[in-house]
């Protein structure tokens, strides 16, 4: 009855369990989001005087490839950011997650392949999924702290359907930064193979410690097969603004995004109008946010740290962690904090991890957490979290 491509999809496990946790809710119970990477800092201000400076008495259609005042803020942040890109080649899209389905939808047919390091972003499943191609997974270690393998360990892997590889640096869902050897492996590979090269780059101000950032477009023997993949929502705390962009120095690459881009017409006007805002945004105070997260992170640390039978590592960039529980079934696990636990009305919702995976029986025992959300939240969901494992043991 329905297309065999929607069967065999996963439901989100960042949001699959969101009807548990609006039973909860119901029940009397106050949830602690730990699932989604939903920051809790309050959106810049001009933003919405942005929004409501707008005259307009039409709200007609914007461009395709969007508003020139938003491709040129982003050409500007980018050249600022060290990356090559200019006004002309880059597209803005709604969100992240449409570059991201683009930019599969123009490498890939059906049945192709697109590589990306277990565990990965659980959206890249999702979106592989929509478009008919196929995850070629390429194990990390946990041990060794989700490191990049060894150029064998990945050249092996890749076959005559490889399109492309795909990386999130700093990582959701693991915070890894990647080290500057581990980028000349991954681009080795790419130029070796004839792969393209998705750098999802959201996270790029949010490093911790010693990790530094840099981007593969620092590579000029890449540029012709890197596509760069942005968004203002975490960058700005501006997630349901839904503005993202795709940067990349291939123009037959980009005319044929520009085709799907034209394919849904366009990106709401004012969203893009007012998100032009952001980046007048100071170096500052995106600073501000950075040493936040890091505080938040380092409040997770040292909890989580006390807990004996969780494992993890310490991320280096982004917001999120994956822990290793000592529970057979994180996704038993989370559903049963949701409807049958609470310590003092309050419990809390994760993120089973076995999403990020598409290698059998990946993340069974994980979760992905998310420390977007206060410092006291954080310390007061870290209590629960070791209640309820105990709780969950002795059932």
């Amino acid at each position: 009855m329905f297309s065999k491509r929607v069967e065999e999809m996963r439901p989100s496990p960042i949001r699959k369990f969101a009807t548990h946790s609006e039973a909860a809710r119901l029940a009397g119970k106050n949830v602690i989001p730990l699932n989604i990477g939903q920051p809790d800092i309050e959106t810049p201000q001009a933003y919405f005087k942005a929004l409501a400076s707008i005259e307009e008495q039409v709200i007609a259609y914007s461009p395709s490839e969007g508003i020139p005042e938003l491709r040129e803020a982003f050409a500007a942040y980018f050249k600022k950011s060290g990356l090559p890109y200019e006004y002309d080649e880059l597209l803005i899209t709604n969100g992240g997650s449409e570059a991201l389905l683009y930019a599969f939808a123009a490498l890939c047919d059906d049945g192709d392949e697109i590589m990306m390091f277990e565990p990965f972003y659980s959206n890249y499943l999702s979106i592989s999924q929509v478009i008919g191609a196929k995850v070629n997974p390429v194990p990390t270690d946990p041990e060794n702290n989700y490191r990049i393998p060894s150029y064998e360990e990945i050249a092996m892997r890749v076959t005559p359907k490889t399109k492309a590889v795909i990386v999130t640096n700093p990582s959701n869902p693991t915070g890894l930064v990647l080290k500057a050897e581990e980028m000349e492996t991954i681009k080795r590979v790419c130029v070796e193979f004839g792969l393209f090269l998705i750098s999802d780059e959201v996270y790029r101000e949010f490093t911790y410690d010693n990790a530094v950032f840099r981007s593969f477009a620092m590579y000029p023997e890449l540029l012709s097969r890197l596509i760069v993949i942005d968004s203002v929502s975490k960058r700005f705390s501006a997630c349901g603004v839904r503005v993202g962009c795709i940067a990349t120095k291939n123009r037959e690459f980009l005319s044929h995004v520009l085709k799907l881009c034209q394919s849904r017409l366009a990106v709401p006007f004012a969203e893009q109008i007012a998100a032009v805002s952001f980046f007048k945004e100071s170096e500052e105070e995106i600073e501000k946010v950075r040493l936040e997260y890091k505080a938040r992170r380092d409040v997770c640390v040292e909890v989580l740290s006390q807990m004996k039978e969780i494992n993890f590592k310490t991320p280096e960039g982004a917001f999120y962690f994956i822990l290793k529980l000592p529970v057979e079934d994180s996704d038993d696990f989370t559903g049963w904090l949701l409807s049958d636990f609470d310590v003092d009305g309050e419990t809390i919702m994760l993120c089973p991890a076995n999403g990020c995976y598409v290698t059998e029986g990946g993340g069974k025992d994980e979760v992905r957490i998310s420390y977007c959300i206060s410092q006291d939240k954080l310390r007061r969901a870290m209590v629960i979290l070791e209640q309820g494992l105990r709780a969950y043991s002795r059932r």
